[in-house]
């Protein structure tokens, strides 16, 4: 079984105790910096950040409701042209740990020399959504935890957290649990890797227990999402059923590509649609306007959204970041979610669940997908 310890909560402020948690690894060594959610000066938002110094913790938020960008892609951009030379920790959400491992995958980050904090998730909020909570002087962290404990519907929770299976980290050296235990008095810390049982031994805590309603909670909560997944699924799947409600769905694209940029699993460098493949002259617009006498501007806004959705499907994480960055407020989470899940059905497989795992389309099996063609 692997090494777990319930930490006592100071003040009824489980956060508070994480961050003394992490400055401890700061002060003992055990890791020369952490990648963190950090409050922002004017409170109405959280950034992740780079610490190295235990006092700095302070300000630290690893409970805040709130994702303004995947922190699987900070860690690419960290580690995509060398692996980290020293010890570093990264608090993360599990859809970002997902998409991480997936990224690793890739060969776009690298795990080496990298501790994984992950914790537990009950759902975050929009960036808009979290600052309106702060300027009514509210708590965010504290109207997430008490609706979850009361069984509340949270009405500001993203669409993407609503219908969100994976609140419990997977691939983490360490598990920061919430779900199934009284977090104004205590939290889990367990150990989810070799690694991860030498960082406990280390800090040698003397509390030490288990929470014999976790697992059950747990599958509970898991259960709930899932059901909201389906019936999300079977509402979508009517919404876009044939090619004029499908490009309808889509109809008020920008072409920003805002989407592309937030999703974490989008990262070619050169991209087919920033190319000079979709570069005309004018003659061209016009002799395609002629077609049918009206074109719509601009143009190939439902091609860029379908060839994204054919690239990453069977790695999306359904994190919704892609949604939360459309200023036009297409609902693209339940179509990009429905799809992946559809896809990854196909192949048995689930992004972000094992890193020995091989993204489908990298690998050729001979038995798969025979039903498609001839036996």
């Amino acid at each position: 079984m692997a090494k777990q310890i319930l930490v006592k909560v100071k003040n009824k402020n489980p956060g508070q105790s994480v961050n003394s948690l992490l400055a401890d690894l700061l002060h003992k060594g055990l890791l020369e910096g952490i990648l963190v959610p950090q409050i922002l000066p004017s409170k109405e938002s959280v950034v992740q950040t780079l610490v190295t110094e235990p006092e700095k913790l302070k300000e630290a938020d690893v409970l805040a409701p709130v994702l303004p960008v995947s922190s699987a892609q900070i860690v690419s951009d960290m580690t995509r042209v060398a692996a980290s030379p020293k010890p570093l920790g990264l608090v993360m959400r599990a859809c970002e740990i997902r998409a991480l491992v997936e990224l690793v995958k890739l060969k776009q980050a690298s795990l080496e020399n990298l501790l994984i904090i992950g914790v537990d998730c009950l759902g975050t909020y929009s960036v808009r959504d979290y600052a309106d909570i702060v300027s009514r002087k509210e708590d965010p962290i504290h109207v997430l935890l008490q609706g979850a404990k009361e069984g509340k519907e949270d009405p500001y929770l993203r669409s993407a957290c609503r219908v969100c299976e994976y609140s419990v980290p997977t691939s983490s050296d360490l598990i920061v649990g919430l779900i199934g235990l009284d977090w104004e008095k205590e939290v889990l810390l367990k150990a989810g890797s070799d690694k991860g049982e030498k960082i406990l031994a280390a800090l040698n805590m003397s509390s030490s227990g288990t929470s014999s309603q976790r697992e059950k909670m747990v599958s509970q909560f898991s259960q709930q999402r899932m059901k909201k997944r389906d019936e999300l699924f079977s509402r979508t799947q009517k919404e876009i059923s044939g090619w004029e409600n499908l490009s309808s769905f889509f109809a008020t694209c920008i072409n920003c590509r805002n989407c592309m940029t937030a999703c974490p699993i989008c990262y070619c460098k050169e991209c087919f649609f920033n190319s000079s493949t979709f570069e005309f002259e004018p003659a061209k617009y016009l002799e395609r306007t002629n077609r049918k006498g009206i074109l719509k501007m601009p143009t190939d806004t439902l091609l860029f959204h379908l060839g994204r959705m054919n690239h990453m499907a069977v790695s999306c994480v359904g994190c919704g970041l892609c949604e939360q960055a459309c200023p036009s407020n297409i609902p693209l989470l339940k179509i990009f979610k429905m799809v992946g899940h559809q896809v990854q059905e196909i192949f048995e497989y689930v992004p972000g669940r094992n890193l020995e795992e091989e993204i489908p389309l990298a690998v050729f099996k001979e038995d798969e997908l025979q039903e498609v063609g001839e036996e």
